[in-house]
């Protein structure tokens, strides 16, 4: 999508400018003057637009770019058509992010469905709520008892702030957000469409059920990011907490009492059971589900559509159901590979002159 109409159309800069802000190397400097208009990908760029080559599998796509100008590195420079100006770059998608990030300001984070500045008319405030100077308010929003929101926060239409609940500067609550039992740090951005709060999963176990009372509360600390649809469950006796810079996906289930260390990625439609902790900067691909009371250490990273029923040690790379280090899996799987079809229990084989053995 060439021209994305949905957000504000971007300036134009020169590649003179471009360079400058994305530290890279203009190859031709009679180009300098050049103008771009905005950014795409190498498929849909046209002559005044920046694209970037970063990845092999594309080199077709580059081969037939219409685009004014690439970011790519000095391996595949001279891979670039002549009519396309070179941006050389070490890390071309991260120079291309950065230039993306400054043009396309608006798309960071979720905006005012109303383009409102101000409280709507139809938001509901409780009179005991404080908001601070300078926050905005979507029609329908409810905002309970004793709620704090600093300035500069966004309430999207439709979001439910109950008793208590208290959110600092500079964060987005999305449309159709339920936030309880909630503290909330600065430049928080919560996509819509998330459960913040609610009681986890606590039963005794017996003919008729016992609910065991859920009586903590969500922690979530600054600059972390929260997909649309995320359900974030309170702590039982102690508190869920999401650690400073972490980015959470959509459709990710956080039970009860977990704790989550600074600046993780946690992808779409993974699971954590309760009572679980990951260190910081751990690293879960997509649909990884992990048991209840496990440790993830610092810097470990879970492959996509792992289970993980053990704790994983510090750095280590696991993935596979049940998980495992991945050196290990990938040894078992190429094993069960090697295996004859033949050789599979109870199956009649042949030997090399082709007599059955009993």
């Amino acid at each position: 999508m060439a021209q994305p109409s949905f957000f504000e159309k971007s300036p134009s800069s020169t590649l003179a400018e471009i360079a400058a802000l994305t530290k890279a190397d203009l190859v031709d400097a009679s180009r300098a003057d050049l103008r771009i208009t905005g950014v795409a990908s190498l498929d849909e760029a046209g002559p005044m637009h920046l694209s970037f080559f970063e990845n092999v599998k594309y080199a077709g796509q580059l081969a037939q770019t219409r685009a004014g100008a690439v970011l790519v590195s000095e391996r595949f420079e001279a891979s670039v058509p002549p009519h396309v100006a070179v941006l050389r770059a070490k890390r071309p998608f991260r120079a291309f992010v950065a230039y993306a990030r400054i043009i396309h300001g608006d798309a960071m984070r979720p905006q005012s469905g109303f383009d409102l500045t101000g409280i709507a008319a139809s938001a509901v405030i409780h009179p005991t709520a404080r908001l601070e100077d300078g926050v905005t308010v979507d029609p329908l929003a409810v905002i309970g008892p004793h709620v704090e929101i600093g300035a500069g926060s966004v309430i999207g239409s439709g979001a439910v702030l109950s008793p208590g609940v208290r959110i600092g500067r500079d964060c987005n609550v999305g449309a159709g957000t339920v936030i309880q039992f909630a503290l909330i740090g600065n430049n928080v951005l919560i996509h819509p469409g998330c459960q913040i709060g609610q009681d986890g999963y606590g039963f005794i176990f017996a003919e008729t059920h016992q609910k065991v009372p859920q009586t903590g509360r969500v922690i979530i600390q600054n600059d972390v990011e929260i997909g649309a649809g995320t359900t974030i469950d309170r702590g039982s006796l102690r508190d869920t907490v999401i650690g400073e810079g972490s980015k959470i996906d959509n459709q990710v289930q956080i039970g009860h009492n977990v704790t989550i260390g600074r600046h993780c990625l946690i992808a779409a439609q993974c699971g954590l059971a309760g009572s679980l902790t990951l260190g910081d900067n751990v690293a879960l691909g997509a649909k990884v589900g992990i048991n209840n009371h496990l440790h993830i250490g610092d810097g470990a990273q879970v492959t996509a559509m792992s289970a993980v029923k053990d704790d994983v040690p510090a750095n280590g790379r696991w993935g596979g159901y049940f998980a495992k280090p991945t050196k290990q899996w990938f040894r078992e799987i190429l094993a069960v590979e090697r295996l004859p079809k033949s050789g599979a229990p109870g199956a009649d084989s042949k030997d090399a002159k082709g007599e059955r053995q009993g």
